[in-house]
């Protein structure tokens, strides 16, 4: 993927949580900060612009999307999305990056919303039922991204390990306010058997990929 202007190195340094620029989302909707995009709503043309990105990438891939059919169905002219944009390419990161936001958004919630970290833990795994039974629900966004992106290298991929490594550490934070003895390792359990209840989820059964991540939460927390 060839972005217009060059893309930051993404680097991790030790006790600093990892964060990427995310585009503004003062004009966009409030989702509950699951994958699945939320229904389209009117505004100006750079936010209709993005929400399209939001449901077609989500929902058809990122490659098999081209400009045409996203000006279209977003109504705008060609001029106005490069105005705005540039190129799709910049619009993939910046549907890239607003996944990430969301997903952010609904994890604070979730934590202010708890009285205990574990409260938290058991939460966030509730939300991911929720989110993995909606009608929508196509899979993790950032791991289809993944799957389209092979290079490491690319800028979108830059931003896929940007936001597990964030997802990460929040649920290793949680687990060390918990007082987990080994919080990193609790963590990669947890990322690990959320990333199969999602796969699981969309390829196969419900029920039992969303039990599992459940089991796997609460021998995490008991250790």
């Amino acid at each position: 993927m060839t972005v217009d202007s060059p893309q930051p190195t993404v680097q991790r340094l030790p006790g600093q949580r990892l964060q990427g620029p995310a585009p503004s989302t003062q004009n966009l909707p409030s989702p509950d900060g699951s994958s699945v995009p939320p229904a389209p709503r009117s505004g100006g043309a750079k936010v209709r612009i993005l929400e399209t990105a939001l449901r077609l990438f989500y929902e058809e891939g990122i490659r098999g999307v081209g400009v045409d059919r996203l000006i279209s169905e977003a109504s705008v002219t060609k001029a106005t999305f490069y105005k705005h944009y540039g190129s799709k390419d910049n619009l993939i990161l910046a549907y890239m990056h607003e996944q990430h936001a969301r997903v952010q958004a609904r994890m604070d919630r979730i934590v202010a919303g708890a009285d205990a970290p574990e409260s938290a833990v058991r939460a966030w795994v509730d939300a991911l039922a929720s989110e993995v039974n909606q009608a929508e629900f196509r899979g993790c966004a950032f791991l289809n991204a993944a799957a389209e992106y092979h290079d490491p290298r690319d800028p979108v991929r830059q931003v896929v390990a940007m936001h597990r490594d964030w997802y990460t550490e929040r649920l290793g934070d949680l687990l060390q306010d918990a007082g987990h003895p080994l919080p990193g390792d609790g963590a990669d359990e947890l990322m690990l058997a959320r990333d199969g209840a999602m796969s699981g989820a969309y390829a196969g059964d419900v029920i039992a990929a969303t039990a599992a991540l459940g089991r796997v939460a609460e021998r995490v927390l008991a250790a």
